[in-house]
Parts: structure tokens; C-alpha cells; sequence
């Protein structure tokens, strides 16, 4: 992989926003990485989002055909979308033509207002509207005062274009097809994957997490069944949801495949032995904690969340 530093004092040149001010405040040095000829990405940190790291905690990527761009989630504030465009910007003189949101979260839709200039086709799963919608006020709310001037522009911007489970759409970004699958209820009801054809570079959203804790905002069940199938592909690269873009990728699924079954199993025991949620969440998957960043965090919830999901089975 080839590392492509953009620095400050280059972004500084080309931002003219008070939002670029900011970016020099806390010492941002974004970078993107060439993961395969004309497909970069930028790893996001593993942390929650805050005003220090501008919600940049998720992947974000790019991929440049013959006759566009296209984004491939946008990032976790207004400013990394504007740091993320001018990454774009310094490497080609295409036009963005689509931002494809991988699912709802801010980490990967917050920087979609950046790209409005551009007039770009916004493209996400069929139910990512509704999702949007219902979280709207919440997201507003929590991240204006998590991010602070990192936030200031972003906008909810709803899908121009659905994909639906069962009818996968191919785009042509010139003598470049790419290939967007949706996908039934797993880590969210509305996620979204991207294939590269040619280079067969898999872009999974937070459908895969590497290294980071994975998290459950979905259906644990749908999840293990969607991981597994994605084992049985013919993969070149994996650039996850969280974490570096890969070539040994089934190991990361695996790792997130033995995860969320030892959290599956765990919970099913404590619920036929008659247990509680709060007996599961001190108990069940303790044995992961070394693997995951970010686990004190994000563990408790996984498991009950997925609690919830199968004392109904």
C-alpha cells in the first residue's frame, strides 16, 4: 500500500472555512491510503468520537473510474467530509458522482453535506431513510456537543437512490463497475456492502469490524448468518468498517464470527438455565476482552442487546 499524507499546512492552502481553522487548532493530519490501483481509504482511530479526533473514527474511502468518484461513506463530521473531498480533489480532477452510505451511523454519514457541491447521486439501503429519520434528533443533538465546530454544516441528507435485499446495483464509473448489495437485518436493518470487479476489493461497512470491538445494532442471529456467507466469496482485499484494509481477510471474519458466537452461546445458556439480562451482561464473553478495542465500552451492550433478541427464540 502506498501512504498519501496530506498535511496541514497543504489542507490549510486549500480550506478557506473557519471550519479549517479548527483542523489546525487540534492538530489534524489526515491521511488516505492507496489500497489498490485508484481505490483509497482513510482508517479511522479507535475511539468514540470527540472534538479532538472530529468523529473521524470510521473508514472512509474513494474509488476513481475513468469518468467519476465515487465515496464510499463519508465520514463522522462536516470537517472530515471537507477533509475527505480535498484528499479526492489532490488526486483526481473527476467529478464525485456518487457518496454511497454504507448504513446510518454518524461515523460514516456525517460528512455527506461536504459533497453538495459536487451534486453527487446519494445512494443507500432502501430502509437507511427511516433509519435516518428516526435518530435524526438524537444524532442533532449528541454529536453538536460531542464534536463541536467539527459538526458545524453537517446535514441529513437521505438516499437519492435505494438498494433493496435480493436486487444488487452495478454502477459504471467509467470502464469501472462497481457493485452495491444489500442486506437483511445484521449489524443494522439497512447495511450496504461495495465490490470493486475488477479488483475485487470488498468495501463490508461495519458489517465487518477489525480489531474494534463490533457492535450490535441489529440482530446478532442475522449477523453471524451474513458472516459467515461473506467467507464463501471470492475476495481479493477487505476494506472493513473499522480498522486497516486487508488481504487476509478471512481471519477477520473469523475473529468476528467467534465474537458474536460466544456471545450467542453464552446468552442462550444463562436463558435456558432460567438467568437474567443482568447475570448474562456480567458474565458472558469475558474470555474476549483482550481481543477487542474499545470492549468495556461497547461489550456490555452487545450482549444485552443480543439478550433481548433471543430470549425470544
Amino acid at each position: 500500500m502506498k501512504l498519501f499524507y496530506l498535511t496541514l499546512l497543504t489542507l490549510s492552502s486549500l480550506l478557506f472555512s473557519p471550519i479549517s481553522t479548527y483542523a489546525s487548532e487540534v492538530n489534524i493530519d489526515y491521511s488516505v491510503q492507496e489500497v489498490s490501483s485508484a481505490i483509497y481509504y482513510h482508517q479511522g482511530v479507535h475511539q468514540d468520537a470527540n472534538q479532538q479526533n472530529i468523529g473521524a473514527i470510521a473508514n472512509v474511502s474513494f474509488i476513481i473510474g475513468e469518468r467519476c468518484v465515487a465515496v464510499i461513506d463519508s465520514g463522522g463530521s462536516y470537517l472530515e467530509g471537507q477533509l475527505l473531498r480535498k484528499a479526492i480533489k489532490l488526486k483526481t480532477e473527476l467529478p464525485v458522482c456518487y457518496v454511497i452510505n454504507s448504513h446510518v451511523h454518524p461515523d460514516h454519514t456525517f460528512g455527506n453535506a461536504a459533497f453538495k457541491a459536487d451534486k453527487p447521486i446519494y445512494i443507500g439501503h432502501e430502509k437507511l431513510a427511516a433509519a435516518m429519520r428516526a435518530r435524526q434528533a438524537y444524532f442533532a443533538r449528541t454529536f453538536e456537543q460531542l464534536l463541536g465546530a467539527a459538526y458545524q454544516g453537517t446535514e441529513f441528507i437521505y438516499p437519492d437512490k435505494t438498494v433493496s435485499v435480493n436486487k444488487p446495483l452495478t454502477l459504471d464509473l467509467g470502464n469501472r463497475a462497481i457493485t452495491i448489495t444489500a442486506y437483511p437485518t445484521s449489524h443494522t436493518d439497512h447495511d450496504i456492502t461495495v465490490f470493486d470487479n475488477s479488483s475485487k476489493t470488498l468495501w463490508t461497512g461495519d458489517l465487518l469490524f477489525s480489531e474494534r470491538t463490533p457492535v450490535i445494532d441489529g440482530s446478532i442471529n442475522g449477523w453471524i448468518k451474513i458472516t459467515k456467507q461473506f467467507l464463501t466469496m471470492e475476495i481479493d482485499t477487505v476494506i472493513p468498517g473499522h480498522g486497516p484494509a486487508t488481504a487476509h481477510w478471512q481471519q477477520e471474519f473469523y475473529n468476528q464470527l467467534r465474537y458474536l458466537t460466544v456471545i450467542r452461546e453464552g446468552v442462550r445458556a444463562i436463558i435456558a438455565d432460567l438467568g437474567t439480562i443482568e447475570q448474562a451482561s456480567a458474565v458472558v464473553g469475558l474470555e474476549e476482552q483482550s481481543q477487542w478495542e474499545l470492549y468495556e465500552d461497547y461489550h456490555r451492550r452487545n450482549v444485552t442487546a443480543s439478550f433481548v433478541e433471543l430470549e425470544w427464540e
